[in-house]
């Protein structure tokens, strides 16, 4: 049997986001390998990888929303993962972005979420989001308040330890 889900493509100026995909996996797997995914809970191995890919996707078919991979328009390569993430253990729902190696500092996931966003309130209806921050990541803060996120309150997550909620403007008071 096999198990299909639907998500949107979603296009920005430089970026499409698209349901994760099997086709993903080397590039998820070298950025959860790297010290970039230490606020997400790597460096970890292939094997755990292979179950993040499986989460992401699998996220998709429970929930009905999910985080997108990033295709680069014109290199078509993937650099990056964003979207809408409530797993279990998460006090809401959550806007989350995760930039590979060489993605960082071009606006990417400031450009991919604000069409994340756009999507839960635009299309699913929602009037609130947050981000979990790691409290020593200053680029996730950084696109969070670029975003107009501010500060909400601490949350200790059960393996990511501390974090810090950000909460985004609603609908009504998005840039």
């Amino acid at each position: 049997m096999t198990v299909t889900f639907s998500a949107p493509t979603l296009e920005t100026e430089r970026l499409i986001l698209r349901a994760p995909e099997l086709s993903d996996f080397d590039a998820l797997a070298a950025f959860y390998a790297s010290p970039r995914s230490s606020f997400v809970g790597g460096p970890q191995s292939r094997e755990l990888s292979w179950r993040a890919l499986a989460l992401e996707a699998g996220h998709w078919v429970l929930r009905g929303f999910g985080r997108w991979t990033l295709i680069e328009k014109t290199t078509n390569t993937p650099v990056g993962i964003v979207g809408l993430w409530h797993p279990e253990g998460f006090p809401e729902r959550e806007l989350g972005w995760d930039l590979f190696d060489g993605a960082t500092g071009k606006g990417y996931a400031t450009e991919a979420a604000i069409a994340a966003r756009s999507y839960a309130y635009d299309t699913l209806g929602w009037t609130t989001l947050t981000s979990l921050i790691a409290i020593d990541n200053e680029g996730s803060r950084r696109v969070a308040e670029r975003l107009g996120a501010t500060y909400d309150s601490d949350f200790t997550h059960e393996r990511h330890g501390p974090m810090q909620l950000w909460r985004h403007p609603g609908p009504e008071g998005r840039a």
